[in-house]
């Protein structure tokens, strides 16, 4: 039996305006009432979660900033913050490419370390509160998240190697949509987020079902027993889906959210 379904928002659960389709709130209300945990699981930020998911905010849970921020039953689970030299490292390296800008996140802002005009909008990438520094943040200032928008699309999976070979000590880097790179600390993706919620919840992988459709879904969709992929997804990431559902356009993760409400 389903007792949690987890899901990845740009791309899969949200429509390509980037907004919760109405009959989401619904699904998920009804759900709970049945017992099955939501999750939402992202790239994005809990406080901008959490007003995307307003009308049902506290009867669902939270893998955000790809598992940095992790919260169930409206209780902190964990919180990865970046060392102050592993921001420091990720900054001097980024220095040495000029197609690359990188983007730093604490719990309410955006630290942009070049010109906003750099950064080009693309999936979860929205850049909230957006300050221009030239330097990284003090280290009183807690970082949880870090992007780098690449700015040639061909150079993309490059840099992903290059930084990866440079900095892996740190961080891993997964390519997000076709100008930006995902940074996430060593150890920490969704998949470790998730696993926290679930044994919260005393849930076991074979009880889940997880949506998604980028390589930085790749961790969760693998440790899940259920993982299904979007039609929409990377190729890497559909071959290991075990059910391909649909396009996000299509609302085709309500419609699956939908048939497991009713053979509950």
């Amino acid at each position: 039996m389903i007792k949690l379904i987890a899901s990845d928002m740009d791309g899969t659960l949200l429509d390509d305006d980037s907004k919760v389709p109405e009959e989401t709130y619904e699904l998920i209300s009804a759900l709970a009432e049945k017992g099955v945990r939501f999750v939402a699981s992202s790239g994005r930020r809990y406080d901008t979660l959490r007003w995307l998911f307003e009308p049902v905010a506290d009867k669902m849970d939270y893998v955000a900033s790809l598992g940095t921020q992790v919260y169930a039953d409206g209780r902190l689970l964990d919180r990865e913050v970046f060392s102050t030299l592993s921001v420091m490292r990720l900054f001097e390296t980024t220095q040495l490419f000029d197609c690359l800008h990188l983007a730093l996140y604490d719990a309410t802002h955006t630290y942009l370390l070049n010109d906003q005009s750099s950064y080009i909008r693309e999936l979860d990438k929205d850049l909230p509160n957006a300050e221009r520094l030239f330097d990284p943040p003090s280290p009183d200032v807690s970082i949880i998240k870090a992007a780098l928008c690449c700015e040639y699309p061909d150079q993309l999976m490059d840099m992903a190697y290059v930084l990866e070979r440079e900095l892996s000590e740190f961080f891993t880097f997964l390519p997000s949509g076709s100008r930006w790179i995902d940074v996430v600390p060593r150890h920490v993706n969704k998949a470790t987020g998730l696993e926290q919620v679930m044994r919260y919840w005393g849930i076991g992988p074979d009880e889940v079902v997880a949506f998604g459709d980028s390589m930085n879904d790749y961790a969760m969709l693998r440790y899940v027993g259920h993982p299904y992929v979007m039609e929409n997804a990377r190729y890497a990431v559909r071959q290991i889906g075990q059910r391909v559902i649909g396009r996000n356009s299509d609302h085709a993760v309500q419609r699956v959210m939908r048939e497991i409400l009713e053979g509950l």
